[in-house]
């Protein structure tokens, strides 16, 4: 069961965690309806409470995309070289997200902006707080 987060792009962060723990409320008492799970065009999926790194998401009519946000976990990322020549790599936490899509709706191009825009905006809590 997957409900529906009406007018999310509306919706500051604070308010949709509002929404987000009245929904989930109503879910785990079993006080969903059936208009609250329908109607959505994206799907956020979070495989990470099931313990698998990455995700391949697949689409649903009528959804025209779905957002695979698999769980965090620190990398190695390369850095470069030290002053003796050496590779340099720190530990940073990733999130990996996939987008499927489907490209009859969507234009690839866009797609690809979207997944950068929103890989910017969860990069620093800030951003996403206004």
């Amino acid at each position: 069961m997957v409900p529906v987060v009406r007018d999310a792009d509306r919706k500051g962060v604070f308010d949709l965690a509002r929404e987000l723990s009245e929904i989930s409320k109503l879910a785990r008492d079993k006080k969903l309806k059936p208009g609250d799970m329908q109607g959505r065009h994206l799907l956020d999926l979070e495989p990470g409470r099931h313990r698998r790194l990455r995700v391949t998401p697949i689409i649903n009519a009528p959804e025209v995309a779905i957002l695979g946000v698999s769980r965090s976990a620190f990398r190695p990322v390369y850095s470069g070289k030290d002053e003796k020549g050496k590779d340099v790599f720190n530990a940073r936490l990733m999130l990996p997200l996939s987008l499927s899509y489907d490209h009859r709706v969507i234009d690839g191009a866009l797609a690809a902006r979207f997944t950068a825009y929103l890989a910017n905006v969860l990069s620093d809590i800030r951003r996403t707080l206004l």
